[in-house]
């Protein structure tokens, strides 16, 4: 059932969205190289803390961070530990925030000091695309319409959409109806209306689409081995467009 949010609702879930925001503005200032993806971790976990909220993810279906933290050729649900980020690596960092009975998320694929142009390029395309569909948004307007045009803007660029993992619903449930898939046919599914609060989030691959989950249950990487950028924001559906609630 997709729940449709008040004006009322969604101005909760912009304080939400603010802080969820700026937990991923102090993780981007904090990267460096050496420092490990569990230190990174706490910093995002002090933030959304000290702002009196909670990290969605801590503890979310088990899971130990209180942001997922992928490096390279992990895609999605990386486990903050003791791996060093090195000079040259992209690190996705998706972070949740909780408060007054709302969430936010959103991800952003961060360099760690000066990468490869393809890396760089990568990461445009994934950005780019999300903003493509951000723009797309409007009451009337279809999730498959939203999908297709991620897809096409990152396939036109030579690279590839992940299936299994979607984008979805946001509100007093971190994941909510409806799924929010990065491909799709234009003209087809969910048609949006007003009210309604989503995750848009391409997670697109240098390489093959196919994926595999590793041994600790949650890691997700690219099949191939090549790398993988992730940028998501929660919008909500207004009669004028979109609003980015996990933007400053």
């Amino acid at each position: 059932m997709i729940c449709v949010k008040s004006n009322k609702e969604i101005e909760k879930m912009q304080k939400a969205g603010a802080i969820t925001a700026g937990a991923l503005i102090a993780a981007g200032e904090a990267i460096r190289p050496g420092m490990t993806t569990y230190e990174l971790d706490k910093v995002v976990h002090r933030y959304i803390t000290s702002h009196g909220a909670k990290p969605s993810f801590l503890g979310y279906g088990g899971f130990p961070g209180s942001a997922c933290i992928s490096v390279n050729d992990e895609i999605i649900h990386g486990i903050p530990g003791p791996r060093k980020l090195c000079e040259g690596d992209i690190v996705s960092v998706d972070v949740g925030a909780y408060i007054d009975g709302y969430h936010g998320d959103s991800c952003k694929t961060f360099a760690v000091g000066k990468i490869s142009p393809e890396a760089e390029a990568l990461m445009k395309s994934t950005e780019e695309s999300l903003y493509l569909a951000i723009d797309m948004v409007k009451p009337g307007v279809r999730l498959g319409d939203l999908g297709a045009a991620i897809q096409k803007y990152n396939e036109d660029n030579g690279y590839s959409v992940v299936r299994q993992f979607v984008g979805h619903g946001v509100g007093k449930n971190l994941h909510e109806d409806p799924e929010v898939p990065n491909y799709g046919k234009a003209g087809h599914g969910i048609r949006l209306v007003a009210g309604m609060v989503i995750a848009i989030e391409p997670m697109i691959n240098m390489g093959t689409a196919d994926i595999k989950t590793m041994p600790d249950g949650w890691t997700v990487k690219t099949k191939d081995g090549m790398w993988a950028a992730h940028f998501e924001h929660t919008i909500a559906v207004t009669p004028d467009g979109a609003v980015i609630l996990t933007k400053v």
